[in-house]
C-alpha cells in the first residue's frame, strides 16, 4: 500500500511573512521557497493575495457613525418631555401650586 501524504497547513502569519519577503524583491522565489520549504507557486500565489488584499486595507474609512448615536439626543429629550407632563399632571392633581 502507498503512504499517504498529509497536506501541510500554515498559519496565516507564516503566510504572510513569506508572501511579504516575496513582495521585497529582495530574492527570487525560488530561493525563498527553498528557504521555508515552501512550493515556488504557493509563494506566488501568497505575494498575489497580499497584493489584493492591500488595497482593501486602507478602504475603508471613517463612516457615518451608527444610528443608535443619532438617536440618542432625540430620546432623550422625548423622554425630558414626558417626565415634565408627568410632573405637571401630578402636581396638579395634588393641588401643589410651586414655580
Amino acid at each position: 500500500m502507498s503512504e499517504t501524504k498529509k497536506r501541510k497547513v500554515h498559519l496565516p502569519e507564516f503566510k504572510a511573512k513569506v508572501g511579504l519577503e516575496a513582495l521585497r524583491g529582495v530574492k527570487t522565489i525560488n530561493e525563498i521557497g527553498q528557504e521555508y520549504g515552501v512550493h515556488p507557486v504557493q509563494v506566488s500565489q501568497w505575494r498575489k493575495e497580499i497584493q489584493e488584499q492591500a488595497k482593501t486595507l486602507f478602504g475603508t474609512k471613517r463612516g457615518p457613525q451608527p444610528v443608535a448615536a443619532h438617536s440618542e439626543p432625540d430620546r432623550l429629550y422625548g423622554e425630558i418631555g414626558r417626565l415634565k407632563m408627568e410632573l405637571d399632571w401630578l402636581k396638579k392633581k395634588s393641588g401643589i401650586s410651586l414655580p
